[in-house]
């Protein structure tokens, strides 16, 4: 997401770097690309007006004027206007109302409603420790009730039976009961969608608002449509006063005109992202997070909250004790390393949220993949138990052997072991120092500190790229 704002962005913005004097000429210049990188990102037209007259009026003041560093002010300033036209702070739902909380899920046909109705589910389960039941009131598309219920199956979460013969009202109704009857933290309601608006659709889910009285009502919002669909989210929040907006197919939206516009134009809060197709892949939104990763600063306290969340802590025990005994590391134990990126999203993900680390991004994003972590997995998959413990017995014919088993080439189990070889220096780099341990300690410390730009090395949190 925002990565063709953030390259227009980066390369318009670099130029101001460290010039010790702005004039009115190059601010305009700056500011003209700008206007053009939020235009091509898909940015509605009174949104960029808007964005760009604020930080004129404040660029061509005394501030940058006066300022000791003066390209570094600017880019600040760009900094703050994108926190403020994303929506300044993260807000969360409101769970603290009277059990069960409802959460109503409305949105149009495509949106992605149904599989965010899982990922919420299982966020507010495993984040949150709440008991969650789901139900779906579409009774247009019959798989829709299926596909959520074996999702909620899948996830452990309960569900409330519903069939295309039932009338909303009367399912969620049902619903309701269901969750007060077993104790349930929150409902949550997946509604109907069209592929457009409607008078119908709109008069069937105000009657539901208003039968059930939802404490959220979040609109459910595929990016790709850009601004589009911000004149949605502003139809939807006239018929029913919207909590939130969540923002759907993210990881394949290479603009972020969506999430730059909505918010101005609805004046309703982005609560979460979908950063992809499994169930996990649901984000709580931060503007200042997403503001310094649209300007190459990175996102390290999402990096850590990953870290914390999807590593699994006791594999990592087991490798740090593993290695401080002076054990090897294996290329089982690089199996496990490569399963664990992998749940983070990979290489690519990972370094998108390291300060500074925007153009490396955009170099190996093609390279390394699902499909490059699948390939090495099956590759150490195809060795004996010996070869994995000895990857110095590869030679030749194992490599023809190991390659046959796997279905790649040599040079592709030659390259894996090149690249084991270089994580095994690493490691013993690491473990020799009591790195490993340390490294995880201070992340964890790491995540009570505010303003993580504080505590970077210059020129890899404060300075733009």
């Amino acid at each position: 997401m925002f990565k063709s704002l953030s390259e227009r962005l980066g390369s318009s913005l670099d130029k101001l770097k460290g010039q010790g004097r702005l004039s009115e000429d190059n601010i305009k210049g700056a500011l003209r690309d700008v206007r053009m990188a939020l235009l091509e990102a898909d940015v509605a037209l009174p949104v960029v007006k808007q964005f760009i007259a604020r930080i004129q009026e404040e660029a061509l003041g005394e501030k940058i004027r006066t300022s000791l560093t003066p390209g570094q002010t600017f880019i600040s300033m760009v900094k703050k206007e994108l926190e403020h036209t994303l929506g300044e702070k993260n807000e969360s739902l409101n769970l603290s109302a009277q059990p069960p909380v409802v959460i109503l899920m409305a949105g149009l046909q495509g949106s992605g409603k149904t599989t965010t109705t899982a990922k919420l589910a299982k966020f507010l389960k495993e984040r949150h420790n709440k008991k969650v039941m789901v139900v779906s009131a579409d009774v247009y598309r019959p798989a829709a009730i299926k596909q959520l219920q074996t999702l909620a199956e899948s996830l452990n979460i309960h569900f409330c039976p519903s069939s295309v013969q039932e009338h909303p009202l009367e399912i969620a109704n049902k619903a309701l009961q269901q969750a007060k009857q077993q104790v349930c933290d929150v409902l949550i309601v997946d509604t109907a969608g069209r592929l457009h608006i409607d008078d119908e659709m709109m008069d069937e889910i105000k009657a539901l608002y208003q039968a059930i009285n939802p404490t959220e009502t979040l609109f459910v919002v595929d990016s790709m449509t850009g601004q589009d669909a911000a004149k949605t989210a502003r139809a939807f929040n006239e018929a029913l006063t919207l909590t939130g907006i969540i923002l759907t197919k993210t990881d394949g939206d290479a603009r972020g005109g969506a999430a730059l516009s909505i918010r101005e134009i609805t004046g309703k809060p982005i609560k979460f992202i979908g950063m992809g197709e499994k169930t996990d892949a649901l984000e709580p939104f931060h503007p200042d997070r997403i503001a310094s990763r649209i300007l190459g600063m990175g996102d390290v306290l999402s990096l850590i909250e990953e870290v914390e969340q999807k590593v699994d802590k006791k594999e990592a025990k087991e490798l740090v004790n593993k290695l401080k005994k002076g054990k090897s590391f294996t290329l089982e134990d690089f199996k496990v390393q490569l399963q664990q990126m992998k749940k983070m999203g990979g290489i690519g993900s990972m370094l998108d949220k390291l300060p500074g680390m925007g153009s490396v991004t955009a170099s190996i994003q093609g390279k390394i993949n699902d499909k490059s972590f699948i390939q090495m997995e099956a590759i150490i998959n195809s060795m004996t138990a010996l070869e994995r413990r000895k990857p110095e017995l590869i030679k030749s014919s194992r490599k023809l052997r190991i390659a046959n088993g796997s279905g790649t080439q040599v040079q592709d189990v030659n390259r894996l072991l090149k690249q084991f070889i270089d994580m095994q220096k690493i490691m013993k780099k690491v473990s020799e120092k009591g790195g490993l341990g340390k490294m995880l300690g201070t992340m964890r410390s790491m995540k009570n500190i505010q303003n993580v730009q504080q505590i970077l090395p210059p020129g890899k949190g404060g300075k733009f790229r």
